[in-house]
């Protein structure tokens, strides 16, 4: 599978989390993104860094959570929880609270808000999970090879930064050492920080017996050309994307865009004659990376039509304070992403070696 669709498909997964705040849909899309994960996923360092990602989601939601018991909320309420020792601001400090009336409809307005980036954040996890950053990278247009080597060395960085924790850890459970607390913390945290240089003066050793770096020599014209496209196409898209957003915009929003759009990918192409480089066994972009990447697209297409037609649906309120309903239409739009599970290929995965049999 193309490493590509895999980003498509859990970007349209996000762009739909970002339409709504009904906690059914923003449950249903991570029940999603999860499912497809544990069908899909390989025994890859980078395919451990899921559960890290939930683990970061859970973790926004509860310091969401905190806040709005601590600073309040800007939601009133009638439903009273609890009431806290509220401490006294300066009068400089107005419309800011610490303490005071802790409200359910408040707490249900945070939940619903940290649920939303809780989901985004599922969703990113889940293409971490699912993506080979190295084949992403190699998939890359010549013009954004050295953007992508930082990207994608960020990407790794946070997998095998767990992956290390894991092995240093179970490596002092076998030694009868503490893994746990801050002096298990110490003890672990000295040799992931060593290995991590070591791998940064690796990847630097084959960058540089690699070439990268190196350009070839292009006329002046061909480097004007490409900087006054891609600068253009850039203005163009934000121009575009301004007007789509604005009320006034709509007439000249969408050609603004789709020809910024042209111009920035003509400038990446140009841009692509300075890093002449070949593909070892190129990733090829086949019908099955076209249904992955068409599900996301397709769930994200259909949660901004629905957010358009049924608001309410999507965003629903507390006040009153009143249970969530289910629209029906946004929660089978959500369904299409399971479209990967059925139809990319299944991993390969590494066969456990057998017991050996005792003489």
């Amino acid at each position: 599978m193309h490493p590509g669709a895999w980003w498509i498909w859990a970007l349209g997964l996000g762009t739909a989390a970002s339409r709504t705040t009904n906690p059914l849909l923003l449950a249903l899309l991570m029940a999603v993104a999860g499912f497809v994960v544990a069908t899909h996923r390989t025994d890859a360092p980078w395919a451990r860094s899921y559960t890290a990602f939930v683990r970061l989601a859970a973790a926004v939601l509860v310091v969401r959570l905190a806040f709005a018991v601590l600073l309040g909320s800007p939601i009133p309420g009638t439903h009273v929880i609890v009431t806290l020792p509220e401490i006294p601001l300066p009068h400089w400090a107005q419309g800011v609270r610490i303490g005071g009336r802790v409200t359910a409809e408040g707490l249900l307005f945070a939940l619903y808000d940290g649920l939303k980036l809780a989901a985004l954040l599922v969703c990113v996890g889940a293409a971490n999970a699912l993506a080979n950053p190295a084949r992403l990278l190699k998939s890359l247009p010549g013009a954004l090879y050295e953007a992508g080597v930082a990207v994608v060395v960020a990407l790794t960085f946070a997998p095998h930064l767990i992956a290390d924790v894991q092995r240093l850890r179970a490596a002092r459970r076998l030694r009868g050492r503490p893994d746990r607390g801050l002096r298990g913390l110490l003890h672990v945290g000295l040799p992931v920080l060593e290995g991590a240089l070591e791998r940064s003066v690796a990847l630097a050793a084959a960058m540089d017996a690699r070439g990268y770096g190196r350009t070839a020599e292009v006329p002046a014209a061909v480097r004007r050309t490409t900087g006054a496209l891609t600068l253009g196409g850039l203005l163009g898209v934000c121009a575009g994307t301004y007007g789509l957003l604005t009320a006034a915009g709509d007439s000249y929003g969408l050609p603004v865009l789709l020809a910024g759009l042209g111009a920035a990918l003509g400038g990446l192409w140009l841009g692509g004659r300075r890093s002449p480089r070949t593909r070892y066994r190129p990733d090829r972009w086949g019908v099955r990376a076209w249904l992955v990447a068409g599900s996301g697209i397709a769930v994200a297409a259909l949660m901004i039509l629905a957010a358009s037609q049924d608001p309410a649906g999507l965003r629903p309120g507390v006040v009153p304070l009143v249970a969530p309903d289910l629209p029906l239409r946004p929660a089978a739009a959500i369904l299409l992403g399971l479209l990967p599970a059925f139809t990319a290929p299944a991993p390969r995965r590494t066969p456990a070696p057998a017991p050996e049999e005792s003489s």
